[in-house]
Parts: structure tokens; sequence; C-alpha cells
């Protein structure tokens, strides 16, 4: 019964009930293992943190059980993220939906079809068919060949990239290739480090915020957000809406035209250089290219600065003012708004140079960097990745590299932007996917041709996902954050570790495991354990030299904090504390804190964080703009989905059932359209349906509308002009008109 039960059905079923009461009936009637046990049953208890939000921030879970099925969720007390969103809430239901992938399944039908024919399988036919079909590429064409991916959730990033290695793949890529890694770079090129910023703290005096809306996308930051500004903090705040983070925050609100970031930023690097508003020390000792970075924002005046951003003068003024005077400041920044753009990784360099102007680097209260423990950002390590031995010895063989130098320089992962060239070219033949979704992309149809066209391509999901699998030859079920053990969570110096709190649903498995037991099919059974997740989490910790094991995780549950060496100091640079040769400085080719950057003159690029409007704006392509007179924005996020994901769970589709675009009330009269309408949005790629939302939220002439709808992808509708150093897709910018639908 539960496999022939429509998602509609399961809607109606639960849509009128909530909290337990919803998941008892939905479950009792739908779950294929039957109903609640007894009333009288005793409970238990299970502690885990929620994917639901990519990897981070990993907000606690206090799952209540009886008879080893979940019947509760709400948050944990006395964990550093301890406060579920209606996200983390409803992953109970998506655990349970009687929709989710249990078995292995295999194409029947050609590539093509419009039903693929999903067969079962055992689990022992699906990696013998995987590993006879990658170690025959291998053998013929080489295992460059085959391309490894990890999309959302981001959790199996090491286990994935081991696995691409260890095999011989240098082409191992992920969704950040449109998300931080851009952003990421951005500090390399100009001060050797990575930061997406830092909170305020007790001294922190001003904080600038750069196109980020925590309260929305991560409430349980904005909160410590909000008692800063209770303590005396004061924000700037940039963004192109009127965000509930601006309007609890900002003392000053930076409404912006998408794509004119690093203009934005210039302008306000303009004022602080003319009003003597910066750290004339920290710019003279520690800083490289000042002058030529000061001669070139003398062009950008706050007249000129208006006229390019839509920001008022005085705003910029203002603005320039305050983080120059008012010190310590930090800034924190975003995964991606300033980089999904044409120019966005010189845009990012733009924004960054205004805080070294303030002099607020490694500053106490001003962007912080302190030494954390030997994870990345996706708690592996780079050693445990394979990335210091086997990647160097096969990374000439990465088929990106020729496209995108500068990524290639400093990012080992591929950028995998232009895998439907890679594919046409026969630089990729096979693809082992983990948390895909083709619809992520821009011009979607061409990555699915792509995916069509490969010789064999199979995913791990936990649903069949029609966008995506139809297009491939196998779908394995993955385990949720509640049935699953790797990766650690990661606060500060303190490591976390999840036990599996129920049994996976069906046959479904942890894609830590699927990655170590088909390595172990491919033939490298010693180096991924024989199929061990537990062995190779102990081989990290063992690599990571910090002195615990396992055995001392479990026994604190609460948290295990790794003390540093020594207390954390402030201007590391000036100690050698920044560098890895101890000398004092920054860890980039001139030593300093680069204005112009020397690796981008290696590659023939801008050295100085130049401004260029984007490839289709008003003032780029006036013609183009006469038939399509709105910025286009698209891709922030709602409190209730992330990206494409939940959008199909009960719990959070009647919040927003439709696709919806947000138009401001002053465009949307010039229009004769009202709030309900239906619409017409197109560019010069075609045009979609949608919902009109008529707000005050969004700036006149510009609108705003989500990613991710299967029956609405924007990404159909987007130029593939990517930003020439990092590869990125212009997401935050081009032109498109609204009518009526």
């Amino acid at each position: 019964m539960a496999k022939n039960i429509s998602r509609r059905t399961f809607l109606k079923g639960s849509a009128a009930l909530t909290g337990a009461a919803a998941l008892g009936s939905a479950f009792n009637i739908y779950h294929p293992e039957g109903a609640f046990a007894a009333e009288d049953s005793p409970l238990s208890y299970g502690y885990s943190y929620c994917d639901m939000c990519n990897h981070t921030p990993k907000c606690g879970i206090k799952a209540t059980l009886k008879e080893g099925k979940i019947i509760r969720i709400e948050s944990r007390e006395n964990y550093p993220n301890g406060r579920l969103c209606a996200k983390g809430v409803s992953s109970i239901q998506e655990l349970y939906d009687p929709e989710r992938l249990l078995h292995p399944v295999i194409r029947t039908n050609p590539k093509g079809s419009p039903d693929p024919g999903w067969k079962q399988i055992s689990w022992e036919e699906a990696y013998e068919t995987i590993a006879k079909k990658f170690n025959g590429i291998k053998a013929q064409d080489g295992a460059d060949k085959v391309m490894f991916y990890c999309g959302d959730p981001k959790e199996p990033r090491s286990a994935v990239q081991r696995l691409a290695y260890t095999f011989g793949s240098p082409n191992y890529g992920n969704e950040s290739s449109t998300c931080f890694r851009a952003e990421a770079m951005a500090g390399f090129l100009t001060m050797g480090k990575v930061s997406m910023g830092t909170d305020p703290g007790p001294k922190t005096r001003t904080c600038l915020i750069w196109s980020l809306n925590p309260a929305w996308s991560l409430p349980t930051r904005f909160g410590k957000l909000c008692d800063a500004k209770a303590n005396g903090t004061q924000f700037i705040v940039v963004d192109p809406r009127v965000t509930p983070t601006v309007s609890s925050l900002a003392d000053i609100h930076l409404q912006l035209r998408p794509g004119t970031d690093g203009a934005l930023a210039l302008g306000i690097a303009h004022v602080m250089l003319r009003d003597g508003y910066y750290d004339q020390g920290f710019v003279e000792k520690w800083t490289h290219g000042f002058t030529e970075f000061a001669e070139y924002v003398k062009e950008f005046t706050p007249e000129k600065t208006e006229e390019i951003t839509w920001v008022p003068k005085e705003k910029i003024e203002a603005a320039a003012k305050m983080f120059g005077q008012e010190t310590p400041g930090t800034w924190i920044g975003s995964a991606s708004p300033t980089v999904h753009s044409t120019n966005g990784t010189q845009n990012t360099r733009a924004i960054l140079s205004v805080v070294a102007l303030s002099g607020n680097i490694d500053a106490e209260g001003g962007l912080e960097m302190p030494d954390g423990l030997p994870f990345d950002l996706f708690a592996g390590n780079p050693a445990f990745n394979r990335e210091t031995d086997l990647f160097q010895q096969i990374k000439e063989k990465r088929a990106d590299k020729e496209d995108f130098p500068v990524w290639a320089h400093f990012v080992n992962d591929m950028q995998v932007n232009r895998f439907p060239e890679y594919v046409d070219q026969g630089k990729i033949k096979a693809m082992f996917m983990v948390g895909g979704n083709a619809m992520m992309w821009p011009q979607t149809k061409l990555y699915q041709q792509a995916l069509e066209k490969m010789e064999f391509t199979v995913a791990a999901d936990y649903y069949i996902r029609p966008m995506t699998h139809n297009t491939m030859d196998m779908v394995l079920p993955a385990a949720m954050c509640f049935e699953r053990m790797a990766p650690f969570a990661i606060f500060g110096r303190t490591i976390y570790f999840r036990e599996p709190i129920v049994k996976p649903m069906g046959e479904s498995r942890s894609d830590w495991q699927i990655c170590f037991e088909l390595g172990t099919k491919l033939g490298y059974g010693k180096e991924f354990f024989n199929g061990s997740e537990e062995e190779g989490l102990e081989e990290l910790l063992r690599i990571t030299k910090l002195g615990i094991t396992l055995k001392d995780l479990r026994a604190n549950p609460e948290g295990l904090t790794i003390p540093p060496k020594e207390p954390n100091s402030f201007k590391k640079y000036e100690s050698g504390k920044f560098r890895p040769d101890g000398k004092t400085g920054f860890p980039t080719t001139s030593g300093k804190f680069e204005f112009t950057s020397e690796i981008l003159r290696k590659y023939q690029f801008d050295t100085l964080p130049t401004y260029k409007e984007p490839v289709d704006s008003p003032n780029s392509n006036p013609e183009l703009a006469k038939e399509f007179p709105l910025i286009l924005n698209t891709g922030s996020r709602i409190p209730y989905y992330t990206h494409s994901k939940l959008r199909h769970m009960p719990w959070l589709n009647q919040f927003m059932p439709e696709p919806i675009v947000r138009m401001n009330k002053v465009d949307a009269t010039a229009r004769g359209l009202k709030d309900g309408d239906d619409v017409k949005l197109s560019t010069k790629f075609g045009e979609l349906q949608f919902k009109l939302e008529v707000t005050n939220i969004i700036l006149p002439g510009m609108i705003d509308v989500f990613h991710g709808w299967e029956k609405a992808d924007i990404n159909l509708l987007i130029a593939r002009d990517f930003d020439p150093i990092s590869g990125f897709p212009p997401y935050k910018e081009g032109l498109c008109q609204v009518s009526k639908g």
C-alpha cells in the first residue's frame, strides 16, 4: 500500500494535523513497518545534528523514540547550535516519507526514454556493475575519464574525494563550484587566508554584513547578532532587499543594484582614503600595491558610485566614515551572493580591500582568525582526502585546468561548470554522483544531456528525483542524518561524534559507507578499510594527530574540547603565526595583503580588484535592457527551504506551494500587475510561469526569484557567462521582464 500512496494523498492525510499528531497519522497509515507502539511503551532518546541546511550549521537534535522509531524532534540542549528551525523539525517527515528510495535501482529502458524503467537490484549487483564499468573505462581510457561529484548534503565530501583520488581520477568536484570556493579564492588572492567573516565580539564597534540574511538562512547565528546589537555594535548591511536582517540590525542599509558590489566597495574605499578613514600604519607596513589601488579608486567618487550602484551618495559617505572610524570593526560575508557574477571574484576582492583599509584583519573585535582544529570545513582533512599525496601525482590530468587556471592554482576540487563541454570533448565518460542536482547549473538541459551522453552514471540520494535521475543508469539509496555516523561536527575546538539514532530505512546506507564499500569493490580494500566506516573515522583522527580516538569521543557525548597549544593571539602576521614558514607577514606571494595580486598577474588577469559591469546589465547592454528592463536576482534563501530541498515536504510546502517571483509595487503597478497574479518571467533564453508576490522587500527595478522549482526552473533562463577567474555563473545579475501570464 505504501508504495502506491501519492504525495498528494500524504499531504491530504496529514495537513490538518500538527506536531506529533501529524507525524503519528502519517506514520501509522503510510510507514511500511506499520503503526506506532502502544501508548505505554517506554520512551528513549537519541541525539544527532541536522543536515537540512547543507553541512552547516549542524543544529542539534534531540529525538524521542518509541520501539526504535522517532516520534518527536526538538532542539538539543547544551549544544553550540541548539535552536531548530522549521526545516529541522520537518526532517522527521522526510525520514518516514513513503516515497523515499529504499533499494538500489537500475534503469531498464534506454536513456532518453520518458520512463527509465527502474528495477530493484541488490547492493552486490550494484557494486559489481559499477566496478565493472569504472574499471573498464579506467583500463581503456584512463581513470581521469571518471568524474566523482558530491552535492547536497556536503557531509560525504571527504569520502568521495578520497575515493576519486585513490581510483586515480583528479576529476573530483562538488557544488562549491557555484558556492563558497570563489569567496575563498578572493581571500587567498588578497591575504592568503580563507575567511567568511567573524561575528562581533565584546570589543566590536562596527559590523559590516555584506549580502547575508541570517535571519532566514542562519537563525541560530542571527540571535547572536541581535545580542551584539543590544550590546552597542553598529551595523552596516549591504543587500538589495529589505530583509529581516536589515530591519532588525542595520544602522545603515546600502541597497545596491545586484551585481555592483565591487563598485560599491571601491566607492567606500574612495571616501576612506579621501578623508583619512583608514589605518595608515597597517597599510604602509603590511599591504602590497596600495599606491596603484589608491589611484584606481579615485574614479569611484560617491556621485559615480551612486550612478552605478543606485546607493545614495550620502549613505556611501556615512558607511565609509562609520567603518573607518568606529573601530575595531568586523565583516561578515556570504558563501555566494557577491561571487554569483561575471566579475564576482574581483568584486569580493574589493570588499576585502575595504576591510584591509580599516586595519581590522586579525584584530581583536575585528576580522578575527583564531587557530582551529586540523579539519577542513567539511570535517575531513587534506591528508585523509589524499590531496597531499595521490592528487599531486595526477593533478595535471584534471579536465578544468586550461579553462580556469586560477581556480586550479588554489582549489583541488574540479571546477565542474563546464562538464558538458568536457563530456563532448571526451574528457569525462562516467560519473559517480552523491546528492547531485542537475537544476543547480545554468542552462539545465545542457547538463541533463551531458549526463545522458556518458557511458555510465550512478547517483546516491534519498529519492528518485526525475530532473536529475532520469538521465542516470543507477540510483543508490542514501541514509539520512538520523541513520548515519560520519562526519564529525566541529565547533571551534570542540568535536561532537554522532551515533546513528535509528537503523537505516529499507536498504539505505550512509554515503561514507557506500564510498568505502565501493572503494573496496574497485580493488582498494586496504585504503577503504574493507568497507568499515568506523575504521575510516579512526584513521581520520589518527592523521589529524590530536591524540584521541572514537572511544574518547563516545565517552564525551557532550563534545570533546581540544585545548590549543597556546592562547589565541591577534595580528599574527606580526609574529610569524600567519605563515607556515614562520616568517612575519601574510601567506601570499608578496608576504603582505595584496591590493594587487601577484597570482592574478601570473595568469594575466587584472591585478587590481577592478570593477566590470555584468555582461548583461542596463549599462553594458542597453539595447537588451529595452526589452528586458528588470535586474534578475535568483537563489536567495527563505526560512523553510534550502535551495531545491524540502519543497515536497507537506509540513513545509504549505508555506509556498507554488513558484513565486517577488516584485516591488512600483514595478507591478507600472505593468498593471497585482499580488497573486499569474505572471510570465522572460529573459533572452525563454520564459517561465510564476505567481507574483508584490512586496516592498524588493528594490524597484529588480525581481527576486527562488531556484529549485521543477516546474519553474529559473536556471533555464540564466546565461553561462562564467567569471573567468572562478568559473562561477551569474545568478545574481542579468536582465529580465515580468508580464501578465
